[in-house]
């Protein structure tokens, strides 16, 4: 697991490999990864968009833009958290990821950006 603190968020994130499968006739490689945000500052907070940065060992990088995770916009109130589950397919059996989340402080209405730490994406078997 890694773990990463930005103006009173911290972001930890582990990861799993979920095995293979033939897409477009093309091996590719199934990763789930679940994220908790956890509000340690003293203001209500919402995350309102994402921005991924999806490194691939046999790819260029994709980036990803979005509203929200998996369709939400949780609003975490001081000590709260919020978990959820996503994944993504990579052609090799390494690779990573890394973004942040845009989020609002509601006490002082001002947009902040919370980094999410590189977190590495690797099959176990093809590790040495």
């Amino acid at each position: 697991m890694v773990t990463q603190i930005t103006r009173g968020i911290k972001i930890s994130v582990s990861t799993n490999f979920e095995g293979t499968y033939f897409k477009n006739y093309r091996i590719q490689f199934a990763f789930s990864y679940e994220i908790t945000i956890e509000n340690q500052s003293k203001d209500s907070v919402q995350l309102n968009t994402r921005h991924w940065e999806i490194y691939d060992s046999l790819n260029d990088i994709e980036i990803v833009d979005g509203e929200g995770v998996i369709g939400k916009k949780p609003v975490l109130k001081p000590g709260e958290k919020h978990t959820y589950s996503s994944g993504c397919l990579l052609a090799s059996p390494f690779g990573a990821m890394r973004g942040y989340f845009n989020m609002i402080n509601f006490t002082t209405t001002r947009s902040f950006r919370v980094m999410v730490p590189t977190f590495r994406l690797s099959a176990p078997f093809a590790i040495n």
